[in-house]
């Protein structure tokens, strides 16, 4: 074999082992980056559950201030939550515990009916469910991709590209339970079913009225009188009477029949 040939074939190959171990480090980045920009959105959805706590305490401590061990817990909870620097497992771990605190500070407002029906308390509660489902999405994201990076890093042939990078795995971002809230819906069900068994204005004399209406008609119906449309000629049309009639509370009376005799 020529030794340009040989050569060629040597230079072909380093290419390809190239284009290789470039791909495996680009796909790398790629995983990575993922992995960084999905953080943030945990990021930004948990600073936006750390910003409902203050408003939600001051609410409770309107109307249960002698709560103040809760009160407080609750407090301390979010601000070793809200504070920077803390790598997933640990921000998973203080989110678990600020969790806990919410869900006795909600216990405790069981035994407050007029702080449930509070719509300042209300609003709050459907704003942190709507931020729990939040977190509970970019968590499912993080941790797909988190997922896709750890296998790549530790599988061959990438991991030798990832070790010689400095490429390590991440880690997962998991909770213990999200914070399931009840929000009380009662009033205003209530206030929905009032407003349609509401009486209609005048509808007792709307009844009359027609009652008197439908009794005018039978009467012409059964003599006869001034019936335009009366006659025995073929073809004609004619009133057919009718003595008995079916009315339902639901329903306004059946228009008139006619028949072509």
């Amino acid at each position: 074999m020529p030794g340009w040939l040989i050569g060629l074939i040597i230079v072909a190959v380093i290419v390809v082992l190239v284009l290789i171990f470039v791909g495996m480090y680009n796909g790398l980045i790629k995983l990575r980056n993922l992995v960084q920009e999905s953080w943030r959105q945990i990021d930004v959805e948990l600073n936006r559950r750390h910003d409902l706590i203050p408003n939600l305490v001051e609410t409770v401590k309107g109307y249960a201030a002698h709560e103040r061990e809760t009160l407080q817990a609750v407090t301390n909870a979010r601000a070793a939550a809200a504070a920077p620097g803390a790598s997933p497992a640990q921000q998973a771990q203080q989110e678990n515990v600020l969790t806990a605190a919410l869900g006795r500070l909600f216990a405790v407002a069981e035994a407050y009916p007029d702080l449930k029906a509070n719509q300042n308390f209300l609003q709050l509660q459907r704003d942190l469910t709507d931020t729990e489902d939040r977190v509970a999405a970019s968590r499912r994201f993080y941790n797909a991709n988190v997922r896709s990076l750890n296998t790549k890093v530790e599988t061959v042939p990438s991991n030798f590209v990832a070790g010689a990078f400095g490429i390590k795995t991440a880690e997962y971002f998991e909770v213990e339970a999200a914070l399931q809230l009840d929000v009380d819906l009662g009033p205003r069900v209530l206030d929905a079913v009032a407003q349609l068994h509401q009486p209609v204005v005048g509808g007792d004399d709307v009844q009359e009225e027609q009652h008197d209406h439908d009794h005018d008609h039978d009467e012409r119906d059964d003599h006869g009188a001034g019936d335009p449309f009366d006659g025995s000629g073929a073809g004609m049309l004619r009133r057919r009477p009718r003595r008995e009639r079916t009315r339902s509370a639901s329903c306004r009376p059946s228009s008139l029949r006619w028949s072509i005799s």
